[in-house]
């Protein structure tokens, strides 16, 4: 027997149903007259429902992220920080860096490198030095045809070359293009004026070792000598110096001499003065550099800590590691100078450069009392970041923030690779929930629903059915 049967039956058997339409019951439960079920939507509830372990999950990813994020940015700016203390404690950095002034800036210039002794050093320029030249006689132009003639190039303690013109070398242009390509140690150039063209050739080097000679056997087309070779001559503190550049070097360690003229041809004796001393303004601008990193690297960790307009801490608020950085940096600004000072040192701590602490832990600068602890007593200035052997306030703070930003295994490194590994297991447990969940839920879910809807379509057919046989029945119980 069907159900339509079956049912048709139970119908049949009660006096009380004449009056059932299943039509309007179905519609009344159901919101519809034709049944049926989204089926996607559904399913899409269903599956919804069950991934609610992976929300939590995910929200623990995302915890994760935001705090490898805060802390990657404090790794970020600890390096920062911690880049000016190595400088600070360099012996090329910035506090063993040295300016030169000269009272004669149109005579002579120079330039130092790190760690150049200071002091006053008098020079006297008496020549410069000179590069050789030559210019041949003025033809037409640099396509005029020469003469034929054998032109003798002899560098200085080097062998004679000889070019032939008349021969392939048969203008001021070929010629040009022979002497360059010789190898000799000179350049030629062509000259062309309202006169003619000539040709230059010059040293490429300055100094007596740079000397050349040219020479033209015919008569018919010859060589004018323009500067002979010289080396600069000057004394530095009265010791005679000789030069083949008026570039000079290692004649005062560390300086780099610039000869721009040369007075003492005219006027012997006339006497430029050298100062050497300490770069104050580098030392300035590191020191302020230092302080402005340590700034930005305390108000960053500070805030994972405040809860700003009640919004709640930081991300990192409960780190181990970012508590004990605000520690550690906090202490670093207790540093005092104790050796290589002397009794009378007055600078021996942060607060006698002018460095104070503010409240929230941040410092500034009163550039007065930097400045002048700069200009008066630079030494214990220095000695204080650098120490005697490099152990001082800069190399302290140093070390502290290595132990956290070393890439082997610095605090912030460990802490890094453990958030990266408690991400990567969260995220296995979600592949692993959804490979062995939730996918085989969805597809029974499919099946499921599916069926059902197949069944629901079918019932406006088996209602019309079911109401046509109780109006059968109805019409049998009237007669």
């Amino acid at each position: 027997m069907s159900s339509l049967s079956a049912l048709n039956s139970l119908l049949g058997s009660s006096s009380s149903t004449s009056n059932i339409n299943l039509s309007a019951i179905l519609q009344a439960a159901l919101g519809a007259s034709t049944p049926g079920i989204d089926v996607n939507s559904a399913v899409s509830a269903a599956v919804t429902a069950a991934e609610a372990p992976e929300d939590t999950w995910e929200s623990q990813q995302t915890t994760l992220q935001n705090q490898a994020t805060a802390l990657t940015q404090l790794q970020t700016d600890a390096t920062n920080l911690d880049n000016d203390v190595q400088a600070l404690n360099s012996l090329t950095g910035p506090l063993n860096a040295t300016a030169v002034t000269s009272s004669n800036p149109g005579v002579l210039t120079a330039s130092s490198t790190a760690g150049s002794a200071s002091g006053d050093f008098v020079v006297v320029v008496s020549s410069l030095a000179t590069a050789a030249s030559f210019s041949s006689d003025t033809v037409a132009s640099p396509t005029t045809n020469l003469p034929a003639e054998s032109i003798t190039i002899t560098p200085t303690g080097g062998a004679a070359t000889t070019i032939t013109t008349g021969n392939g070398v048969d203008t001021l242009t070929d010629l040009e293009n022979a002497v360059n390509s010789a190898g000799l140690g000179v350049t030629a150039s062509i000259i062309t004026d309202a006169n003619g063209s000539q040709l230059a050739i010059q040293s490429n080097t300055t100094g007596a070792a740079g000397g050349f000679t040219v020479s033209s056997s015919g008569g018919s087309f010859g060589f004018t000598q323009g500067a002979t070779a010289g080396n600069a001559s000057l004394t530095v503190n009265g010791i005679s110096v000789s030069s083949a550049s008026n570039t000079v070097t290692g004649v005062i360690p560390g300086l780099t001499l610039n000869l721009l003229s040369a007075p003492g041809i005219n006027a012997p004796g006339t006497q430029v003065t050298l100062s050497v001393a300490p770069n104050v303004s580098q030392a300035s601008t590191a020191i302020s550099q230092f302080v402005s990193d340590y700034n930005t690297l305390i108000s960053a960790v500070n805030t994972q800590f405040a809860d700003t307009a009640g919004s709640g801490q930081g991300v990192l608020a409960e780190d181990p590691t970012v508590q004990t950085l605000q520690s550690d940096l906090l202490g670093s600004l207790d540093f005092t100078s104790t050796t290589g000072s002397g009794s009378s040192a007055t600078v021996t701590s942060l607060a006698s450069l002018g460095i104070s602490v503010n409240t929230d832990g941040t410092l500034s600068v009163n550039s007065t009392t930097l400045n002048s602890a700069l200009q008066n007593n630079f030494s214990q200035v220095k000695n204080f970041f650098q120490g005697t052997s490099l152990n001082g306030f800069a190399n302290s703070l140093d070390q502290q923030l290595t132990s956290f930003i070393s890439p082997a295994d610095g605090a912030f490194t460990v802490d890094l690779q453990s958030m990266n590994s408690e991400n990567t297991t969260l995220q296995t447990d979600i592949s692993n929930f959804q490979t062995n969940v939730i996918t085989p839920l969805q597809a029974q879910l499919q099946s499921q629903y599916s069926q059902a809807e197949i069944a629901l379509q079918q019932l406006p057919n088996e209602i019309k059915d079911v109401d046509a046989e109780l109006g059968e029945n109805n019409s049998s119980s009237n007669n």
